[in-house]
C-alpha cells in the first residue's frame, strides 16, 4: 500500500525540518515555503491527502491560501500550524474549512495525533 501524501507549507526551515523528522517514516512528504508555491503544487497535477499550512508567511496570509485551496478542492484536508495563538484566527480557519489548528511550538505527539486522526 502506498503512503499517504502530505504537502507541508511553512516559510520556516526549522519547522519544515521538524515536520520531516516526525512524519517521513509514515508519509510521502512534499515541501513548499510560501503560499504561491503551495497553490502551484496543488494545481500541478500532484495529489495530496493532507496539507499542513502555516498562517503567517511573507507576502501571504495562510487563511487566504486556505480559502483558495478549498475553492479548488473542497475535500482536501488542511491542518493549520501557526506561531500566533488567537481564538479569532482559529475560529476563522475552522470556518474556512481547516480540520485542525496547531500552535507552535508543537510536540511530535501532537502532530502525529492530528495527522493520524485526520488523514
Amino acid at each position: 500500500m502506498s503512503k499517504k501524501r502530505i504537502l507541508i507549507c511553512d516559510d520556516e526551515v526549522g519547522i519544515r525540518e521538524s515536520l520531516n523528522l516526525i512524519l517521513k517514516d509514515d508519509y510521502d512528504l512534499s515541501f513548499c515555503n510560501n503560499g504561491q508555491e503551495c497553490l502551484e503544487c496543488l494545481t500541478a497535477g500532484q495529489e495530496f491527502d493532507l496539507v499542513l499550512l502555516d498562517i503567517k508567511m511573507p507576502h501571504t496570509n495562510g487563511l487566504d491560501i486556505l480559502k483558495r485551496i478549498k475553492e479548488k478542492d473542497p475535500g482536501l484536508k488542511v491542518i493549520i500550524i501557526t506561531g500566533y495563538k488567537s481564538v479569532e484566527t482559529a475560529n476563522e480557519a475552522i470556518k474556512l474549512g481547516a480540520i485542525d489548528y496547531i500552535v507552535k511550538p508543537f510536540s511530535s505527539k501532537e502532530i502525529l495525533k492530528s495527522v493520524e486522526r485526520n488523514i
